[in-house]
């Protein structure tokens, strides 16, 4: 039951993602089939308390009274990590937060990190790596330029990778150390959130990572839900590869 409410709570704020009956009901099988439970077991078990429906009523309150115990451990978490928030002007250029939230009194509107040949190597072990984050909290009819630019600089090439933010889900950058005649020597990216209207709403970016490109992406939720991971390759439309001397400012623009 509790992973029930959980289940009702994703398809109630993400309604573009279960905008039919059909991707409803897949969702709430794919509950079933975590709990190794039967959909004629679960309507058989409501019809069993339906006649002792003061049973039922203990356990429904038990269930909302842990909803609300893990609804109060986030919102701790969140406090504690907007309370322990570091200038980010004493911060390294290679500082990647693990969670950020864009609020109205952080005039950046997003992070950027740099990343020397040193760096990558230290967070890198093999040939190939990633930059991912997840999204969430894009409310519905969200228009304004949400962005992400990753950078992969050559030692004669400059390879720019853009990605528009648009939806709750994860995105994925993946690269190489190595080109064809050629070594990465430094990796630099943002993401940046462009509003005008003085509204921004709550969004905020979690499991962020630079690193291996092997280990695998963390789970959107307790119940096993694959995320929705957009990767880019250097071929793509979206990906532009220009000599060292052309302009990342130019890069960045179109981005923005």
């Amino acid at each position: 039951m509790y992973d029930i409410y959980v289940a009702e709570a994703v398809m109630e704020k993400d309604y573009r993602n279960f905008d039919s009956p059909e991707k409803k009901e897949a969702y709430i099988n794919r509950v079933f089939k975590a709990r190794k439970i039967t959909p004629a077991q679960w309507d058989t078990s409501l019809s069993w308390y339906s006649d002792r429906i003061d049973l039922y009523m203990k356990m429904n309150d038990s269930v909302k009274a842990r909803l609300q115990r893990a609804r109060q451990g986030v919102d701790l978490l969140v406090a504690q990590s907007q309370a322990n928030t570091v200038d980010p002007e004493l911060l390294p250029p290679s500082y990647l937060p693990s969670l950020y939230t864009f609020s109205a009194p952080d005039p950046k509107r997003g992070f950027r990190f740099r990343l020397d040949s040193a760096e990558i190597s230290s967070k890198v072990t093999g040939d190939d790596f990633r930059f991912s984050f997840s999204v969430i909290g894009i409310p519905p009819r969200f228009s304004s330029a949400f962005t992400s630019l990753l950078t992969l600089v050559y030692s004669d090439t400059a390879v720019y990778r853009f990605q528009p933010i648009t939806e709750n889900k994860t995105y994925e950058f993946s690269a190489s150390k190595y080109i064809p005649g050629d070594t990465i020597t430094e990796v630099r990216g943002f993401v940046h959130l462009q509003d005008s209207s003085g509204m921004i709403p709550r969004i905020q970016l979690y499991n962020i990572y630079f690193g291996d490109l092997q280990p695998a992406l963390s789970e959107t939720d307790s119940l096993g839900v694959d995320p929705d991971v957009s990767g880019r390759n250097p071929s793509d439309p979206d990906s532009a590869r220009l000599s060292e001397s052309g302009s990342e400012e130019a890069a960045e623009q179109k981005a923005l």
